[in-house]
């Protein structure tokens, strides 16, 4: 198989990882930013490729999901000693119009709310949500042998070099 057909499968699979992630993201109804950070990039070299998939960080949690200190998920995140900031939910309470109230009937507090939520997810985690890896897996399996064969590619040794060098690279930055 020659590089130029090599490029076009490649390129083929980055395209659609990209775009049924999206997809995915897009049908849990967030505010589009994980989505519009979604980026790809591949290159065949003489000898190689690289693929470079690249997403903000928390979207490594929200894929993978995040173990809480109760309830385990299959996933190398866990919260063990400290929860999610409180704060970090002040924008998706107000975006999800969330206004609970206490048992005589009066509006808690957002504050209130955002460390019973940092609370909350500190002990049951987050699910895996797999909005970038079950694209990747399905993408992976159409990539044509020859191809697979030529670099020696296997689905989850590439896919977790993929990950890991991206959250390595997101940390650096």
């Amino acid at each position: 198989m020659d590089k130029e057909l090599q490029l076009k499968a490649l390129e083929e699979f980055r395209d659609y990882v990209i775009k049924r992630s999206k997809a995915n993201l897009r049908k849990k109804k967030s505010t589009g930013n994980l989505s519009k950070s979604l980026n790809a990039e591949v290159k065949v070299m003489p000898n190689s490729i690289r693929f470079f998939f690249e997403m903000a960080e928390y979207g490594f949690y929200q894929d993978k999901g995040v173990s809480g200190t109760r309830k385990k998920y299959n996933t190398e995140f866990s919260y063990t000693t400290k929860a999610p900031p409180p704060k970090a939910f002040d924008k998706w309470i107000v975006r999800k119009g969330i206004a609970p109230r206490d048992k005589s009937g009066k509006f808690l507090t957002r504050k209130s709310l955002q460390f019973a939520l940092s609370r909350y997810i500190f002990v049951n985690g987050i699910k895996p949500s797999l909005f970038f890896t079950r694209p990747f897996e399905a993408a992976f399996k159409e990539l044509p042998n020859e191809l697979i064969e030529a670099y020696g590619l296997e689905s989850e040794e590439l896919f977790d070099t993929i990950m890991k060098e991206n959250f390595r690279n997101y940390a650096n930055k």
